[in-house]
């Protein structure tokens, strides 16, 4: 579904090119969850945007069933995103004026949903994440784990086949952090594509597999042995 063939990222920083992404060639097929680690600067948050849409490489190719994704111009590489990955991150980036309801309507808004159809879907998704009792709620009156909750459930309003994640944990403690993962296996399980940069061991054993990056270079890749989340 998601590959990447012989990918480079660089760039000039004080007079010296500086390698963000070294040649990278990776298969990420439907269905599959890739947990991607590695020391900071090593290249992870580069590798998710560039599979993402959203940066450019300095060579190679990043395809999307078989779609060549930089060859497209831009309004048809947005379209693209639009209409197939579902972005999370650590710092959750949701709108402060506007409440939880609000906040996960805006990608229904700007994929021409009617307003019923769209508060509908958004009422249903924050159902989902537990928060049918803060839909009018603003940011700052959530909590962090309930503001990363709003954040999935606004990803998951245009029914994403892929999610990339970008340090979803990082700002939660462990209990929250479980909560989060727990979505994510859910997700899984529904047939979503889902590839997460994360610090935490934790998180990274949910995967089927973990990709490690060490100065711009895929450097070890490890199929991880648990339950079969399809029994569960």
């Amino acid at each position: 579904m998601l590959r990447m063939e012989n990918v480079s990222k660089s760039y000039r920083h004080r007079r010296k090119t500086v390698m963000a992404l070294d040649g990278a060639t990776v298969d990420i097929p439907r269905g599959d969850f890739v947990s991607i680690v590695g020391p900071s600067g090593s290249g992870k948050s580069t590798l998710l945007l560039m599979l993402g849409g959203m940066l450019s490489p300095s060579s190679g190719r990043v395809l999307l069933d078989d779609q060549s994704i930089y060859d497209l111009n831009s309004d048809r590489r947005a379209r693209l995103r639009k209409e197939n990955i579902g972005f999370v991150f650590q710092t959750f980036n949701l709108v402060p004026y506007l409440n939880a309801l609000e906040n996960v309507q805006v990608p229904l808004y700007l994929a021409g949903v009617d307003e019923n159809t769209q508060q509908e879907r958004a009422t249903a998704l924050l159902e989902r994440v537990g928060l049918e009792d803060r839909m009018d709620h603003k940011p700052a009156e959530l909590s962090v784990g309930q503001q990363q909750r709003v954040a999935l459930a606004r990803m998951l309003a245009n029914d994403p086949a892929v999610i990339l994640a970008d340090e979803p944990t990082g700002n939660l403690d462990p209990e929250t952090s479980g909560q989060i993962i727990d979505f994510f296996d859910e997700f899984n399980r529904e047939g979503r594509t889902i590839v997460m940069v994360t610090h935490d061991p934790r998180a990274a054993e949910h995967a089927r597999r973990t990709l490690t990056l060490r100065a711009g270079k895929i450097v070890g890749q490890e199929e991880i042995e648990r339950p079969s989340l399809d029994a569960a």
